[in-house]
């Protein structure tokens, strides 16, 4: 072959190779084009949607205002004045219908509204509800209730019938509450709904998006309703990038294809004759690759020399602010959108996989509480999950320990409940399990370092699937736990996730149920879910006063903790019901351990052993006793805070709706009333928990103040002091506890003794001893 054969046969390749590389930079500047064309579109109708559901939530708003001020407006007409002066409630109530085109019914009630209580499940809980607002509110109001047996809008008011309190209510059709959310325009293939607690009042467009439409709700002013809306999901984006960079991105391969096929066509080389390089013939011609590295000496490396000399990376997530803040002694938990973001949702969720590839495990159960938060997190959790190679069973929005039981039922053996427990509505977190195990302490913080550095196992994506367990969790406890006689109980789920679940729960185990703020609304309009603080349990008091119930039970935000009152309205701390579920676990399994934490009574010890158990306290914290338990093989653990572990019978995690089931099914088991049951209970004189908050390190100043008490001639001298978490000093006549909150930056305080006298004998020297450590101007007034 000659010379000039070869430098023809050299430039016929480099024609074809520039040519292969154009329709390849073709290919990627349309993949990249098309990517960005769609993320813009989908940018632009989220927008459009998010401005629907405005209209939709002010429209709703207007509505609501125009109802509560038609009532309020119609209940001072003369003829309706008169009459309720007279005490006439008939007359009164036909005056208002006659004046008033829209209105189907309505009635007065004194204010005691006993005919209601008598017959409050066909009366509907959700009106009186209403009935008790507007009472309290001393102004209208108004709701979605059932009412003759369909959904209408409620407007009460308080008027006076005869000079004594009483209450106004007119029912409404819905079509009044909803005309104008109906009349706002809807993008194409999303969805909006318009929603009180867990139940659509009204709901548009792409339903299959329901599940997720919390993610971008809007309150309706102070109405309790939200209107709720979703998007369907964009296609993912070349290396995650926005629509904006992907469109870039198909400009610069758009210009750098042409390059490569004026390259492929032999007009560069031309050009660059034309210019000045007249000496090179067409046998003296660079190869392709000689003309690539001549203009990587000239300039930076473009972005198709990059992509010819190193492999593609694959898509990587995006960059996060991460806070190692979140990653607490028991759980994840932070504040959402500064903390917590569905992007660090996802890096956690590929953390948590990774743990979970290098144990060997494959498949996790996924959960949420009621947080409007809840859907997107867990929409990046189940991402970062499945990038990880992870197969995940989405149980939808359920309670914490329904999770946990999932994990078990369908043989996954791990699980993530997405909960920000009874913490403020802006909060959000993680509740961890891997293999069984509840992940606490080095293992959270494990899951920063990973994450930090970059140890993320990758993988071809995991499956995903969606599984209703909640009926396969009733039907398990409900054949095992039946009550011997029938119980009448008021259950407060605080407006958490709990309240769907518990009623039904504890209906199907035999008990009669009064559900009491039991609609699911992140917002938790009524009072925060943490039973605990008694404050929280004013209503669920009243309530079981009112309904002359046997005894009345509380849950917080994901259900997995108990709190219980009697019918008298005495509030039974969780240390003094472990003690009854202590006694019936050690009938069945004599000398079995019992585990409670540092805060619970120190009658507690005395009352395992005299019913044959073995105690053992322990540190404070869902996770920490969960461990305990299976060193020590327990069968039974409980915390002050209201978590229970049953292990007989059960599967060991903290659940409050199976540990207010096997508490009915004690009481019922009994021939005295449920509160006699509880009164036998030992007791002496106690505070509930304590909380100061204090600025540093709450664990810095407790160790200072367990070391100054430890000293020979200190005022705790002749004390039985315990530190394993914090400083727990045991007197004959009574204790006190000074700990570290693991979750939020405050100290936890407890004290019980066997008299007034001695309580504040302790209470005196805790306080005293923590002034020498805190600023003057330190709340200590407890």
């Amino acid at each position: 072959m000659t010379e000039m054969d070869a430098g023809r046969r050299g430039s016929g390749q480099t024609k074809r190779a520039g040519l292969l590389l154009a329709l390849l930079l073709i290919l990627l500047a349309a993949w990249f084009g098309w990517s960005g064309a769609n993320l813009w579109r989908a940018d632009a109708r989220e927008q459009q949607l998010a401005d629907a559901r405005d209209q939709a939530a002010a429209a709703t708003a207007a509505a609501v205002g125009a109802q509560e001020r038609g009532l309020a407006e119609r209940l001072q007409a003369p003829e309706v004045q008169s009459a309720l002066a007279q005490g006439d409630a008939a007359a009164a109530a036909a005056a208002l219908r006659a004046a008033w085109e829209q209105v189907e019914e309505v009635a007065f009630w004194r204010a005691g509204l006993g005919a209601a209580y008598a017959e409050a499940a066909g009366f509907g809980y959700a009106r009186l509800a209403l009935l008790e607002r507007a009472l309290s509110s001393g102004g209208p109001v108004a709701a979605v209730v059932r009412d003759d047996e369909q959904a209408r809008l409620g407007v009460a008011a308080p008027v006076e019938l005869a000079g004594e309190s009483a209450v106004a209510y007119a029912r409404l059709p819905l079509r009044t509450l909803t005309a104008g959310f109906q009349q706002v325009p809807l993008p194409e293939g999303t969805y909006l709904a318009l929603r009180q607690g867990n139940y659509n009042v009204s709901e548009r467009g792409a339903g299959s998006l329901s599940g997720s439409a919390d993610a971008l709700s809007r309150e309706v002013g102070k109405t309790g309703l939200r209107a709720a809306a979703a998007v369907p999901d964009a296609d993912a984006a070349p290396f995650q990038l926005g629509a904006t960079a992907c469109l870039a991105v198909a400009g610069v391969l758009a210009f750098l294809a042409i390059v490569a096929l004026l390259l492929g066509s032999g007009r560069l080389q031309r050009l660059r004759r034309r210019r000045g390089n007249a000496e090179a013939t067409p046998d003296e011609q660079p190869t392709f690759g000689q003309t690539l590295e001549r203009e990587a000496g000239d300039a930076p490396a473009s972005a198709a020399s990059a992509q010819r000399s190193a492999p593609a990376e694959p898509p990587s997530m995006p960059d996060v602010a991460l806070d190692p803040g979140i990653f607490r002694a028991y759980d994840i938990r932070g504040v959402v959108g500064k903390q917590l973001t569905p992007q660090v949702a996802a890096r956690i969720g590929q953390a948590i996989g990774s743990v979970m590839a290098e144990q060997g495990l494959t498949d996790i159960v996924v959960g949420r509480d009621g947080r409007l938060s809840g859907p997107e997190l867990v929409g990046g959790l189940i991402e970062g999950l499945r990038r990880a190679g992870r197969n995940v069973i989405d149980v939808g929005m359920v309670p914490t320990p329904v999770v946990y039981f999932a994990a078990y039922h369908l043989r996954a053996g791990s699980g993530v409940a997405v909960t920000g427990s009874h913490n403020p509505p802006d909060y959000n977190g993680f509740k961890i399990v891997v293999g069984g195990e509840t992940l606490s302490g080095e293992a959270i913080t494990d899951l920063y370092a990973r994450i930090a550095e970059g140890r993320l196992h990758q993988a071809d994506p995991g499956a995903l699937s969606q599984q209703d367990v909640a009926e396969d969790y009733i039907q398990r406890i409900a054949d095992d736990v039946q009550l011997e006689r029938p119980l009448k109980v008021v259950a407060d789920a605080g407006n958490g996730v709990a309240g769907e679940i518990a009623p039904r729960l504890l209906e199907a185990i035999g008990a009669e149920v009064i559900p009491l703020y039991c609609d699911i609304d992140g917002t938790f309009p009524n009072h925060h879910p943490d039973p605990s603080e008694p404050h929280n349990l004013e209503d669920l008091i009243q309530t079981v006063k009112q309904f002359d119930a046997d005894i009345g039970l509380a849950f917080d935000g994901d259900g997995d903790r108990l709190g219980v009152v009697t019918k008298e309205g005495r509030i039974i701390f969780p240390d003094r019901l472990l003690m009854l579920y202590a006694a019936d676990v050690l009938q069945r399994n004599p000398g079995a351990m019992v585990i409670y934490d540092v805060k619970c009574t120190g009658k507690l010890s005395d009352y395992i052993l005299r019913h044959g158990g073995s105690p053992l306290m322990w540190k404070t914290g869902h996770s920490l006793i969960k461990s305990k338990m299976r060193e020590t093989e327990a069968e039974l653990a409980g915390e002050m805070s209201g978590h229970f572990f049953f292990k007989e019978r059960w599967y060991g995690f903290d659940d409050g709706l199976y540990s207010a089931a096997r508490l009915l099914e004690i009481l019922a088991g009994r021939m005295e009333a449920p509160s006699e049951v509880l009164d036998e209970l030992p007791d002496g004189v106690s505070t509930p928990e304590i909380k100061v908050p204090v600025d540093g390190d709450p664990h810095a100043i407790v160790a200072r103040f367990a070391a100054a008490a430890q000293v020979e001639d200190a005022p705790f001298a002749g004390a039985r002091l315990t530190t394993i978490d914090g400083l727990r000093a045991d007197w004959n006549d009574g204790w006190g506890l000074l700990r570290a909150s693991n979750t939020t930056p405050v100290l936890v305080l407890r004290f019980e003794a066997d008299d007034e006298a001695t309580l504040s004998r302790i209470r005196d020297l805790y306080r005293e001893q923590l002034r020498t450590l805190l600023p003057e101007d330190a709340p200590l007034e407890f």
